[in-house]
């Protein structure tokens, strides 16, 4: 069973690789702005609505990503400190940034799962 599991969770984070891969060839190929991992995304999504990819094609490996995301952002932050001359001077600045950037966030975010609900009500009732 736990085999059944692994063996799934492998293919299921290949499809997203594959789809990752996808979005950064476009983006070299094209040469455009927008990054490749972006583009795979919305490679992702299209495929997801159109139904030629269904959501339980990836859905464990997309688990197990999330699940281990706080540790994809540990070469981020550790590649920061390289660049500390940079944020000298500006901490209170950047303390705000961070405030209002991540209350708009939550706000917008907020804003969209409530609109998306009501959406959803409207459609069964």
């Amino acid at each position: 069973m736990k085999v059944v599991y692994v063996g799934k969770v492998i293919i299921h984070t290949l499809l997203l690789i594959v789809l990752y891969q996808m979005g950064t060839w476009i983006h070299d190929f094209l040469n455009l702005t927008l990054p490749g991992s972006v583009i795979g995304m919305i490679l992702l999504f299209v495929l997801l609505i159109t139904g030629l990819v269904k959501p339980s094609w990836v859905d464990q490996g997309a688990l197990l990503l999330v699940k281990h995301l706080p540790l994809f952002f540990i070469p981020a932050t550790v590649g920061i400190i390289s660049f500390l001359h940079l944020f000298a001077g500006s901490g209170i600045f950047l303390i705000a940034i961070i405030i209002v950037s991540t209350a708009l966030v939550i706000v917008i975010s907020g804003h969209v799962s409530q609109w998306l609900v009501r959406k959803k009500e409207l459609k069964h009732d």
